[in-house]
């Protein structure tokens, strides 16, 4: 019963993870770059569905939606000012790009912090403690309802990118971007919408944890740790892979705090990264490969 419950308590959390992973994993897959300011817009949105939810009484789960389109006009602006404009520097190295990513990462950290000072924050709704039992199985309610807003917007991210002329440019972009360009995609416009779009699925994989998580001005830099193992366990650019490697993650950690010590969780996955980098660099692709 107890393995059980950590089973089932791992794929929920990581559920939730792979929502934050598939933004990261969409980014890299377009850009070709790593996006280390990736969990600071993760923490943006937690703040804003935070603020949402003090101010104004608004449910974690509806002020998503705001700290989601806050998050996107954040990325657009990101990529459309200060990406965009390096890469068209051809004597800046590729590495000054993610260098560019970890100093956004510090700004909208020491930001949060100016403002919100290092307290632990958490928000406390009316079912934040409630659980339902699956047989002798205890499931949190806050995590059960986090699955399945995280299932729905993963279907709907598959069906734009599968079914719309937008989607379409964007998987066309990743594949073969000078192609994409040739038969008339504008490259430059679409880098900017998938930042944004990544952004907004960082967001709203945050505010989906807000309820379990404690909320402070680091807690991005956690968040970042999760998404690039995921990334890396499922194959950079796979979004398959990405939600695979977040459920294994999620499990793994569940199973660590359930049998080693909940001080370890975090430790677990990292262990997870260093051995998918000594033993399968190329992640959870390797195998479809052969």
């Amino acid at each position: 019963m107890l393995f059980g419950q950590s089973v089932v308590s791992g794929i929920l959390l990581g559920s939730m993870y792979a929502l934050i992973a598939l933004g990261m994993t969409l980014i890299m897959g377009v850009m070709k770059i790593i996006n280390l300011a990736h969990g600071a817009i993760v923490m943006v949105g937690m703040y804003v569905t935070y603020v949402c939810f003090q101010q104004f009484g608004i449910d974690p789960y509806l002020g998503m939606f705001v700290a989601m389109l806050v998050a996107f006009l954040i990325g657009c602006l990101i990529q459309k000012y200060m990406i965009n404009i390096l890469v068209k520097v051809e004597s800046i190295l590729p590495q000054n790009q993610v260098l560019l990513t970890i100093g956004i990462m510090l700004v909208l950290t020491e930001i949060a912090r100016l403002i919100f000072k290092s307290d632990y924050r958490s928000v406390a709704t009316g079912y934040s403690s409630n659980t339902i039992f699956l047989a002798d199985m205890s499931i949190s309610v806050p995590m059960l309802i986090g699955f399945f807003i995280a299932i729905a917007f993963t279907t709907l991210l598959h069906l734009f990118l599968t079914k719309t002329d937008l989607g379409k440019s964007i998987r066309a972009t990743a594949q073969d971007r000078d192609a994409a360009v040739y038969m008339g995609v504008n490259a430059s416009k679409i880098t900017v919408i998938t930042f944004g779009i990544g952004s907004a699925l960082a967001a709203a994989g945050g505010s989906l944890l807000l309820p379990i998580f404690y909320l402070y001005p680091d807690v991005g830099q956690l968040f970042n740790a999760k998404s690039f193992i995921i990334t890396i366990l499922g194959g950079m650019g796979s979004t398959m892979g990405a939600i695979i490697g977040a459920i294994i993650l999620g499990t793994a950690e569940s199973l660590g705090a359930t049998y080693i010590s909940m001080g370890y969780k975090d430790l677990v996955g990292l262990i997870m990264f260093i051995l998918v980098l000594l033993f399968l660099p190329g992640g959870l692709r390797s195998f479809v490969r052969r």
